[in-house]
């Protein structure tokens, strides 16, 4: 109670009762003499027994409970205080470098005119560190010579043996030849993309010797953290596949009361790469598979759930396609009247977000456009999600296609593209799990916690779900909690 206190007998307490104007009946003082603060307990007892002459059991019993009453009032008001510093200083750890913001579209021609434009300059620059392109209406002054041209990939035509690359810049566009080898990278080429091709001006097109993609650097390092940090997204609460049992295990671990608290207890942040929520129509006859048919009571569903989460770690969300933002990338972060259904200790980004945690930079991206990866390059698939999200990193952009799967708003700049190299690529959608390192960036796919769905039996995806990655120190550790 009050630090240290010395313990009394019961004769001591009648004295002191009588000092004060009052009687105490012998089983009374003996509860009183047993209290860990007897003087705090006889000033609580003469204060709400003012009308009395004998004090007795039940005086005594309502002065305790007033007592716990109030010591936990004060516990939780000193709580509730330091909650509010932690989160705080952990905000102040928070750094959010670069998010969608209020972003507002028209769809003009002239916006579809600057995002092409900015896409291009963006990815030139990277270019330019590296070699010397020529502009391709100075090609002319320079027959017969090796050169270097940078553009957009209007379009790609397969011929069997050899592939011919349309590119385009900001002053004309030229084709150029590839053989060979060559050919099954031009054959990789999504459309949409900004690429570098080295080779010999013939006539009016260019013999390819090379094809080069704007990528990261070779010589990348992994990034130790002393802290955990969660990967999961694909959440899907309202859905009836939503698969409660696993998430509760999950939350019990994340509470430190399993068997693997150890790791747990490091956990400082947990990351969510969108599908909050299941939403609503989101593909043909969803209303059929959805335990909470209104949107809002899904968020609020989704934000008890959150709170289940001890509060002394941070929680990050971006949205999906299936949470209530726009379905055009980049996608703003939740609105403010659903983001207030969650916990203090979380916090709502857009889609992308490009993020400092401590110093671990992570690139946090729902991962729509990996349908439009996977479909085009046939070796890929979505067993092995981390290689679709490696062409991501090798083309520098979250979603190359445009007009693909992935809708994209025609901003004046592209916030898709990845100028800086993150630590990490934290993706979802595709409900399989995958990581991996390319060039010292870990790739995560962090799965679901959605069983199969009927529309995905119908298009033949089988998820992954309730697969957790965490990273700590250089290790990535995968958790299953789908009791499989």
């Amino acid at each position: 109670m009050r630090g240290v206190v010395k313990s009394i007998d019961a004769v001591t307490v009648a004295k002191k009762f009588l000092v004060r104007g009052y009687n105490v009946s012998p089983e009374a003082a003996k509860i009183v003499a047993s209290f860990p603060d007897p003087e705090l307990l006889i000033a609580e007892v003469c204060k709400i027994s003012r009308n009395s002459f004998i004090i007795c059991e039940e005086d005594v019993i309502s002065a305790i409970r007033s007592l716990e009453l109030r010591i936990k009032g004060s516990q939780r008001a000193e709580s509730e205080v330091k909650k509010k510093e932690h989160h705080e200083k952990a905000q102040e750890r928070i750094r959010v470098l670069r998010d969608v913001g209020n972003l507002v579209v028209e769809g003009s021609v002239e916006d579809f005119v600057a995002y092409f434009n900015s896409r291009l300059e963006k990815l030139s620059k990277i270019f330019r560190a590296r070699i010397q392109p020529t502009p391709i209406r100075n090609l002319g002054r320079v027959r017969g010579e090796v050169v270097n041209v940078v553009g957009i990939v209007n379009n790609v035509l397969d011929k069997k043996e050899s592939v011919i690359i349309e590119l385009e810049d900001q002053t004309g566009t030229i084709n150029c030849i590839a053989n060979g080898k060559l050919a099954e990278t031009a054959r990789e080429l999504l459309g949409d993309e900004v690429i570098a091709i080295s080779g010999t001006l013939r006539g009016n097109s260019i013999l390819a010797d090379r094809i080069l993609f704007p990528d990261c650097p070779i010589n990348g390092n992994k990034k130790h953290v002393d802290f955990g940090v969660v990967f999961i997204s694909d959440t899907h609460f309202g859905s009836k596949g939503f698969l409660e049992e696993k998430w509760e295990a999950f939350v019990r671990w994340l509470n430190c009361e399993t068997d693997m608290s150890d790791l747990a207890e490091k956990i400082r942040y947990i990351i969510v790469a969108g599908d909050i929520v299941d939403g609503v129509g989101v593909y043909p006859e969803q209303e059929n598979e959805l335990a909470i048919v209104d949107i809002y009571e899904q968020y609020e569903n989704a934000a008890m759930h959150f709170d289940e989460i001890r509060d002394d770690i941070e929680v990050i969300i971006s949205p999906g396609n299936h949470d209530a933002v726009r379905q055009a990338e980049p996608q703003p972060s939740l609105p403010k009247e659903i983001a207030k259904l969650f916990p203090k200790n979380v916090r709502n980004v857009g889609n992308p977000a490009l993020l400092d945690l401590e110093g671990l930079k992570v690139l946090v991206y729902h991962g729509r456009s990996l349908d439009d990866i996977v479909t085009k390059i046939s070796r890929l698939n979505y067993e092995s999600p981390q290689k679709a999200m490696e062409e991501l990193l090798k083309r520098r952009h979250l979603s190359p296609l445009y007009g693909g799967r992935s809708p994209i708003a025609p901003a004046k700049e592209d916030l898709l593209v990845i100028d800086e190299i993150p630590d990490v690529l934290h993706s979802g959608h595709v409900h399989t799990y995958g990581t991996s390192y390319y060039r010292g960036v870990l790739l995560v796919n962090s799965s679901t916690w959605q069983a199969q769905t009927e529309f995905q039996k119908k298009i033949n995806l089988n998820p992954m779900p309730c697969n957790v990655a965490v990273l700590l120190g250089e290790n990535v550790y995968r958790l299953n909690f789908s009791g499989g």
